[in-house]
């Protein structure tokens, strides 16, 4: 896997609209990162050298749906833990869990699978996604996460996650404990 530096500011050049907008609005809400650039990384074992170059691991956001698809959620949590449905179904009173379509997570936080990030809850004003953290991702100095898209990664503070992001985007986090 090929890892750049450590950047502190937004990329330049050739870059996806959500990408784009995520460091845009992390820029305006004056939430500084550290950010690397990498080869494509969809699955938690590509990530696990872009943690340690970024001293901080990097979350599992899984975007679940209801059975019926009338109720979407975003589940931040760390790349180790299992994820057991039956648990988090029953603290978040929903049955049936299972992971969204592909084209639900787009339309729903401009991510394609593979690129699930709590950034993308900027692309969701009518709120439809609830974010769901793990107590320890929560809890955690750092949050590390995509930018809307899996060919890059950063870190930035979770308390700036929670005092100015979210409050920007107008989502409020449940936190379960997986």
């Amino acid at each position: 896997m090929n890892i750049s530096e450590i950047f502190t500011s937004a990329p330049t050049g050739e870059r996806c609209p959500a990408e784009r907008a995520a460091f845009a609005l992390l820029d305006t809400l004056g939430i500084p990162y550290e950010r690397v650039e990498h080869d494509t990384a969809d699955t938690m074992e590509a990530c696990a050298a872009i943690s340690d170059v970024l001293g901080t691991r990097i979350c599992k956001n899984l975007v679940l749906c209801n059975r019926q698809k009338t109720d979407f959620y975003l589940l931040a949590m760390p790349e180790d833990k299992p994820f057991l449905t039956k648990n988090l179904s029953h603290q978040i009173g929903s049955s049936r869990l299972s992971f969204a379509p592909g084209e639900d997570m787009e339309a729903l936080i401009g991510c394609t699978p593979g690129s699930a990030s709590v950034l993308g809850l900027m692309n969701d004003p009518s709120h439809r996604v609830r974010l769901l953290m793990d107590r320890d991702v929560y809890e955690a100095e750092w949050f590390a996460c995509h930018p809307c898209k899996n060919d890059g990664s950063l870190r930035i503070k979770t308390a700036d996650l929670l005092q100015k992001f979210l409050p920007h985007t107008g989502h409020e986090v449940t936190v379960v404990e997986l």
